[in-house]
């Protein structure tokens, strides 16, 4: 009965385990590339959100690279959807960042996040 018990027990935990080791920004990535290319930012951000799209050498500051894991680590989901929603100017980074706020939902804009976070080379892990 105790090994049994064990055997459950170990089970869950395996179940568990990239549930919490890979802790996933919410939103759903396939739907924000949607919204991604919809929305033209491949415009400034690049196709690939490497920060190199044909409007990007005209703009000071440049685009984001969305690919530069080691920055995009440094940013919170909550300062990626605020930025998308009201812009550059409403985090004091450039004016050029439309507001999107008026155009998505919320729902578009954590999918946005979602995809954002699926470029970066060091795969984003949400603070525990």
């Amino acid at each position: 009965m105790r090994s049994t018990r064990s055997f459950i027990s170990y089970l869950i935990v395996v179940a568990l385990i990239p549930a919490l080791g890979f802790a996933q920004t919410k939103g759903d990535a396939k739907a924000g590339k949607q919204k991604y290319d919809w929305a033209g930012c491949g415009g400034c951000h690049g196709a690939t959100g490497q920060g190199n799209g044909p409007a990007a050498a005209d703009l000071n500051p440049q685009p984001s690279d969305f690919t530069n894991g080691k920055y995009m680590i440094t940013l919170s989901d909550k300062y990626l959807f605020g930025i998308i929603k009201g812009g550059g100017a409403s985090v004091k980074k450039s004016p050029l960042m439309p507001s999107w706020g008026g155009w998505l939902k919320d729902e578009d804009i954590w999918n946005l996040v979602a995809y954002i976070r699926s470029l970066a080379q060091l795969p984003y892990k949400p603070p525990k």
